[in-house]
């Protein structure tokens, strides 16, 4: 079922007028987000899925009533948003509609920003934590009764690392990416990954743990996987809490 916004968007896209007009006043700009809209309602109207094709540009021109020119820029447009693939000399297909054009966009954003760097940092660590809480209950009871060895690895290697004063990203995203694989939700995946890679773009801003906070950390992630284990939704909330304590402090002592 759509969310309230998202039918809001499709409403929005299927209300537009069936076909475009190319006054010479308006900026090239306008027509093409049109353009895009039309392609996008053509999508929502025949029901098409992730590797469909579309129509050929000549079908989509005459049907829409605009250019050559307008169709190739709103489809360019669309290839980048990962709405669409276009393949050469077979045309244009729906797309995956992946996270990758979002996350590129908060990682260049994170990066560009020198003087609020840690500002940035702060927003992403709650972001972090309101998905790991927000998805307690699900995953929590789609663990229980669960062993993971392989997670348990993942804990271990932090620890070992924690003892020798060296960062776990590695060792961390797996972790999470681990736990994740439990609910199959791809865009859960995604969203953790983005806010991974902001998180490690401006990190390096950010005073270094020290070896009591970096141990505080892996243990807590030990925690987590054996709430998770136990099927204990407390305790795996107290964990996270815990999880991004020493984060918080690293922050606010900055």
């Amino acid at each position: 079922m759509l969310s309230d916004k998202s039918s809001q968007v499709a409403s929005r896209i299927l209300a537009s007028p069936p076909a475009l007009q190319t006054d010479n006043g308006r900026d090239a700009v306008s027509r093409s987000a049109t353009t895009m809209d039309a392609i996008k309602r053509y999508m929502l109207t025949h029901g098409l899925k992730p590797g469909d094709p579309l129509p050929t540009e000549a079908v989509l021109c005459a049907d829409l009533g605009v250019s050559r020119s307008s169709v190739r820029e709103a489809l360019r447009k669309l290839e980048a948003l990962d709405i669409i693939t276009v393949h050469q000399g077979r045309g244009s297909f729906v797309g995956q509609m992946s996270m990758q054009p979002l996350v590129d966009t908060l990682v260049l954003r994170s990066a560009l920003d020198q003087i609020n760097g840690i500002k940035s940092l702060s927003e992403v660590i709650r972001i972090r934590r309101s998905l790991d809480l927000g998805i307690a209950e699900e995953l929590v009871a789609a663990m229980r009764g669960t062993t993971n060895p392989h997670l348990w690895d993942a804990v271990d290697a932090m620890k070992e690392k924690a003892l020798r004063g060296a960062t776990y990203y590695d060792e961390d995203i797996a972790f999470h990416s681990g736990l994740l694989d439990y609910l199959d939700n791809s865009l859960m995946q995604q969203l953790t990954s983005a806010m991974w890679l902001i998180h490690q773009t401006a990190s390096p801003g950010l005073k270094a743990a020290d070896g009591e906070q970096m141990m505080a950390a892996a243990l807590a992630h030990g925690d987590i996987l054996s709430a998770c284990e136990h099927g204990d939704v407390d305790a795996y909330k107290a964990a996270v809490d815990w999880h991004y304590g020493p984060l918080n402090a690293l922050i606010d002592g900055d």
